[in-house]
């Protein structure tokens, strides 16, 4: 905190102006933490979706039985959160796609953001019976998000099938923190967020960048504890 207000009398020095200064160190601040942490939201990540998302459509405009385009499309649009539109799509091309663990992993994901939480759960595990490792197992971590507030339990499970594939997971320590934590065992929760931080310790320098905002959430998650 004071190395900040540092930063900020110098800044404040040489522009001239607080507000102004304010501003650039929380720009500072922004790029510091894209390029080390990852806690912030990239501005350029939805510019980027929202030129492919239109692309695509063109695309479709073009040539409607184009299905690639349309799972493409599905998969933009559920990182966007539209899931009823994503979920449509992903129904006119069940076809083409009845063996690909990959579709089935997305339509179940619309799913479950949808309410229809046992189908949802059910193509996705169709998902993992077709490919245990698609998308590096992180269904299992979507199915136990979805069942963390109602299942504890199958939560729990999710989060432990996910740790057979990844037992080097930030993230996956992160969540059984959370788990824990929605069921009122602080001291189960503490030591997985310790776990979290000691998974992340260890890792190769090429993988901290993309576990560290779990171990800064664990970080925090634990100090509240």
């Amino acid at each position: 905190m004071l190395i900040k207000f540092l930063i900020f009398g110098l800044l404040w020095q040489i522009v001239g102006n607080p507000i102004v200064a304010i501003l650039i160190l929380l720009l500072i601040l922004y790029f510091l933490d894209r390029r080390y942490v990852g806690l912030f939201p990239s501005f350029m990540k939805p510019l980027k979706r929202l030129r492919s998302i239109s692309r695509l459509r063109q695309q479709i405009a073009m040539n409607p039985n184009e299905v690639s385009s349309k799972l493409d499309l599905a998969r933009l649009l559920i990182e966007r959160k539209r899931y009823e539109e994503a979920h449509a799509i992903l129904l006119e091309i069940e076809r083409p796609y009845e063996h690909s663990a990959e579709y089935w992993e997305a339509l179940g994901t619309t799913e479950l953001h949808l309410g229809k939480i046992e189908e949802g759960e059910q193509h996705i595990l169709k998902a993992l019976d077709i490919n245990p490792r698609v998308k590096y197992g992180r269904p299992y971590l979507t199915l136990a998000s979805s069942f963390k507030d109602q299942d504890q339990s199958k939560s729990l499970h999710y989060v432990n099938q996910f740790q057979e594939i990844h037992s080097s997971s930030s993230e996956a320590y992160y969540l059984l923190g959370s788990v824990y934590r929605s069921l009122g065992r602080n001291a189960d929760a503490k030591q997985a967020y310790e776990q979290s931080l000691n998974v992340y310790r260890s890792l190769p320098k090429y993988k901290k960048r993309q576990e560290r905002r779990w171990a800064v959430r664990s970080w925090f998650r634990k100090r509240g504890l």
